[in-house]
């Protein structure tokens, strides 16, 4: 626990936690209900994961497996990242309009 914001912070550093949110609300005004908050990763994921004991024990019973799995995850973390951005860029039109909108009849 003495460590739990630090690790928090490292997790999103990594892109291993991206920090976003989804207002459904917004396309209604025509603006883009995916906010991605999280700037790049900056912190490489081996940085945040091998502070927590589950990965450290990776690391010593199989080091190589360990540092594999951890680039994967790598690879994983900074191509969702990337996704995510692409989302974020989008115009709100590009998403579907909000439950309780469908069936609704054009207000134009």
């Amino acid at each position: 626990m003495q460590y739990g914001l630090r690790q928090q912070n490292l997790a999103v550093a990594s892109g291993y936690w991206p920090l976003m949110r989804f207002n459904p609300v917004t396309r209604r005004v025509g603006e883009n209900p995916f906010r991605l908050d999280s700037a790049r990763p900056t912190k490489p994921f081996k940085e945040y994961a091998y502070n927590e004991l589950r990965y450290q024990a990776l690391t010593t019973t199989r080091p190589e497996e360990a540092s594999r799995l951890a680039d994967m995850t790598q690879a994983a973390a900074t191509e969702k990242y990337r996704v995510y951005e692409q989302l974020a860029g989008l115009d709100g039109g590009r998403f579907h309009p909000p439950a309780d909108d469908v069936g609704q009849p054009d207000e134009s």
